[in-house]
């Protein structure tokens, strides 16, 4: 039973009963404790009567209302700071994006590897550098890349390079640190059926500008690798790619055609590059075409790799008669030609239209048209700012329209061996052995009396002397196996045609 005095205030009354409920708990109860907790905040608050010590005292608030306030308050002011750190980084830092389908994804790949080893070997002499790249996590994760060569022997060469693998790397490259990323995206894969990637990389905003001296020093380091060599390309699912390893280049001389042939293409091809402007003020196509035709194995094939060399261009071999090539696809690679680089067509004379016999296979022949040819060549759509040789060893089986100039502007036939190409060639190959030049005397003088001049291809003899590297009287007495090697296309020739006429 409870009394009530006068003096106290109803609201008094329930303040009393509250507190009395509190402490009258047991002690070690949650009521125990949380209020324990809420009397010794407020007494952190001052007791003052200020806002924190009113909330802390105010049952509502203790109960969770306020804790949850503060949860969503910290949860937006995280969102906060995530926005803030974004903005920052977009202001401090700056990315640099390079897919796999640009040229110079593999040129900046290349130039990390080299840019990491350059700075391993500098950091064995400096005590800094040491230590910072002790510190840096560097290139750990690599990639190897293997290509195979076959030599003219028929002996394989195996070449292999290292270059960043997929994931995170960290370099250093002029005081400014690079974080590179190399992803790849899913798994979608391109016409080559390599997978889609890219390399970002990324650094501070103040320097932006190295990454122009970066890719320039990638395409430097590109240029180098290929430097003195010729990089043949061929087609490879409606894109040229590069065959094997860039060949090293021929020299000029070492194609030997009749007296002031080969000198008179080069002088003409000379002429045609240094004319660019002439061609743009006059409206006429910026091309050149050229014909080579003769016998197997008079050198069409390789005085184009020659010329090639001397001009420090590249080749772009294409034969019309190679499976799956069709009209789009021959003009699509004509419109796609590399810079700088020499196109070659091989076997002109195998474009026919309505070439579709059924081999033994199944496959149906050239699918080149004539007509897709010609429009290809000299079409509306067709290239320009190109250098396009055609070689044949049939030039009747070619119509009048292709050799037309526009599409073939030089026409060049090139024959058997002559007198003075039998001269040049021995002393390509025997000028040390043979000084006096007797053995010359001797070979030509046999030669000649078994009918060889204008009867054999510079194939055969390049054979006959590399059979004899060195030996000069073997070389001369060879002369009547290359007279009999000489004679069995000429009998078999007539073979067939004596055939023929019985048939």
């Amino acid at each position: 039973m409870c009394f009530l005095d006068n003096d106290f205030s109803p609201s008094l009354i329930i303040q009393k009963s509250y507190w009395g409920s509190v402490t009258s708990a047991a002690p070690g109860t949650p009521q125990s404790s949380k209020g324990d907790v809420v009397k010794q905040l407020a007494a952190l608050g001052g007791g003052d009567g200020s806002i924190v010590s009113q909330l802390l005292s105010n049952p509502f608030f203790t109960a969770g209302f306020g804790l949850a306030g503060l949860g969503a308050a910290l949860r937006y002011g995280s969102r906060g700071a995530q926005q803030i750190g974004a903005l920052v980084r977009r202001r401090m830092l700056v990315d640099l994006e390079i897919t796999r389908h640009d040229k110079s994804y593999d040129w900046v790949l290349n130039w990390m590897t080299a840019q990491y080893q350059t700075g391993m070997a500098a950091s064995q002499t400096n005590t800094m550098e040491r230590v910072i790249r002790r510190l840096m996590p560097g290139l750990h994760h690599l990639q190897i890349e293997t290509s195979t060569l076959k030599s003219a022997s028929g002996t394989e060469k195996t070449a292999f390079s290292l270059v960043p693998g997929h994931g995170k790397h960290i370099l250093r490259y002029r005081n400014a640190f690079i974080a590179v990323h190399r992803e790849r995206v899913d798994r979608n894969f391109d016409a080559m059926g390599k997978p889609f990637e890219t390399v970002r990389l990324t650094t501070l905003y103040s320097n932006r500008h190295i990454f122009e001296d970066i890719v320039q020093e990638a395409h430097e380091l590109a240029v180098q690798s290929t430097e003195g060599k010729t990089v043949v390309f061929t087609s490879q699912n409606m894109t040229w790619q590069a065959s094997g390893q860039p060949k090293r280049r021929r020299p000029f001389d070492s194609v030997v055609l009749e007296e002031g042939l080969a000198e008179s293409v080069l002088s003409d091809v000379h002429e045609f590059l240094d004319a660019r402007t002439w061609y743009l003020d006059r409206g006429i196509p910026y091309r050149r075409g050229y014909l080579l035709h003769g016998p197997p194995g008079t050198g069409k094939t390789s005085f184009v790799q020659a010329l090639a060399g001397e001009l420090d261009f590249n080749i772009a071999m294409l034969s019309l008669s190679q499976r799956g090539l069709t009209d789009d696809l021959l003009n699509h690679l004509l419109l796609n030609v590399p810079p700088r680089t020499i196109v070659l067509l091989e076997d002109a004379d195998a474009a026919f239209s309505n070439r579709r016999q059924t081999e033994a296979d199944g496959y149906s022949g050239a699918n080149v048209t004539y007509s897709g040819l010609l429009n290809a060549l000299d079409g509306v759509a067709s290239a320009e700012e190109r250098v396009v040789f055609m070689t044949t060893n049939h030039i009747d089986r070619l119509d009048d329209a292709l050799i037309r100039p526009g599409r073939v502007d030089m026409t060049v036939h090139l024959n058997n061996a002559s007198e003075w190409q039998m001269e040049k060639l021995w002393d390509r190959f025997y000028a040390e052995q043979d000084v006096s030049g007797e053995g010359k005397r001797r070979f030509l003088d046999r030669a000649t009396g078994a009918g060889l001049p204008g009867n054999v291809s510079t194939a055969a003899l390049q054979g006959l002397f590399l059979h004899n590297k060195t030996d000069v009287e073997g070389a001369i007495g060879m002369v009547d196996q290359l007279r009999t090697a000489a004679a069995k296309p000429l009998q078999t020739s007539t073979a067939k045609r004596d055939t023929a006429v019985s048939a």
